[in-house]
């Protein structure tokens, strides 16, 4: 992984210098786990900022809290590591100021992603610098996945796919919906565990599967983005499960949701679950290299008109090191689709409390078409029990 990080840091420096940039300085935690090969567990939320300063003709310098420098050091292949402390001289503002120009023409940032406080340092100190957007040419370099990077993705489709599984085996009337959660960590863990060694630099990537486990039922199934809860589930209850925030492996994020229906399933929750399903089936039907992204929305728009509903939700959105990377399958995206690329591909209907239809897989962008990354049953889905 990490002569990988190295090499995309070179295609970077080359694209840098075609361009006239000097210094770019990167504080997302995405953008330095693609090019630096590291990540933290505390970082910007607390304060206490990494960032990777890339320069076109030169090494890149890593700044990090003293305290993590060693770990950082051992994830790495930067050799440049400059350490700042909380207290005294040797701030994070000193230690990035010695890494950028005495007197920079301009300093180029992600400007979607600056920390409120970095962005505060540079305005302070670099007064009347313009501040440019490096954001987009390093999205553009991350849009078409490695084989290394999809092999990665269709190991974290495999984790993702016990998780679903614990998901559906825990559902019956009356368990409850934090039951369930728990079902979904551990068998996620096991999973992810299991592709891991205690070697080098996978013995400082994580098994653990975590975040608040995205899960509605009965008639909260329309409320998307709740988690959750105490909630005891009916008979006939329509169960979400969303592991958008939780189904990822050695920092590349997938997409995948399922809707179950407990031991029975009503006559509208059907056909609303069968109409997600089919305009997701029609978006992915749609894919291939040479098309637009918000061609594909269009093909699930059809579906949807069809059945008599209608969508404020995206049909996907592109994924890899961040939850959302550039393009997304959205009206006015015009983007046109290359081989190589990964998406969550969803299909989604809700009707304001009272229920909803829901499915989400990832998928590569092969030369023919598509090929999935996550695996379960794309059919309505009734447990035993």
């Amino acid at each position: 992984m990490l002569i990988e990080a190295k090499h995309r840091t070179e295609i970077l420096q080359a694209e840098m210098q075609m361009r006239g940039i000097s210094h770019a300085v990167f504080t997302s935690e995405s953008s330095i786990a693609y090019l630096a090969g590291f990540w933290g567990y505390l970082g910007i939320e607390f304060g206490r900022p990494s960032m990777l300063v890339v320069r076109s003709d030169g090494a890149p310098s890593v700044i990090t809290p003293l305290m993590e420098s060693e770990m950082v050091a051992e994830m790495t292949w930067v050799e440049d590591i400059h350490r700042w402390e909380d207290a005294g001289q040797n701030s994070w503002g000193r230690a990035l100021a010695t890494c950028l120009p005495e007197k920079p023409e301009q300093i180029w940032v992600e400007q979607m992603d600056i920390p409120a406080i970095v962005r505060h340092f540079m305005d302070e100190t670099y007064r009347g610098v313009a501040l440019c957007d490096i954001g987009p040419i390093l999205g553009a370099q991350r849009m078409i996945k490695s084989p290394l990077e999809i092999e990665v993705m269709k190991q974290a489709g495999e984790i993702a796919g016990a998780m679903m599984a614990a998901a559906h085996g825990s559902l019956r009337v009356g368990a409850q919906e934090f039951e369930s959660a728990l079902a979904v960590i551990e068998a996620g863990t096991r999973k992810a565990a299991g592709f891991l060694t205690d070697q080098g630099w996978e013995r400082f990537v994580s098994p653990m599967i975590h975040n608040l486990q995205i899960l509605q039922s009965g008639r909260d199934t329309s409320m998307v983005h709740r988690r959750a809860s105490v909630k005891a589930y009916e008979k006939a209850d329509p169960v979400y499960f969303c592991f958008c925030n939780m189904a990822q492996f050695k920092q590349y994020k997938l997409g995948f949701d399922r809707m179950f229906h407990v031991a029975d399933v009503t006559e509208d929750a059907a056909r609303v679950q069968q109409a997600a399903i089919d305009a997701q089936q029609a978006a992915i039907a749609a894919i291939k290299p040479g098309v637009t992204a918000e061609s594909i929305a269009a093909a699930a728009d059809v579906i949807y008109a069809e059945r008599g509903y209608a969508t404020g939700y995206r049909t996907g959105r592109s994924i890899g090191v961040a939850y959302l990377e550039a393009p997304e399958l959205k009206a006015g995206d015009t983007t046109i689709l290359q081989a190589g690329m990964t998406f969550a591909v969803d299909g989604g209907i809700s009707v304001d409390g009272v229920m909803a239809g829901r499915i989400g897989d990832s998928i590569v962008v092969t030369e023919n078409g598509a090929e999935y990354l996550t695996q379960y049953p794309r059919e309505l889905l009734v447990t035993d029990s």
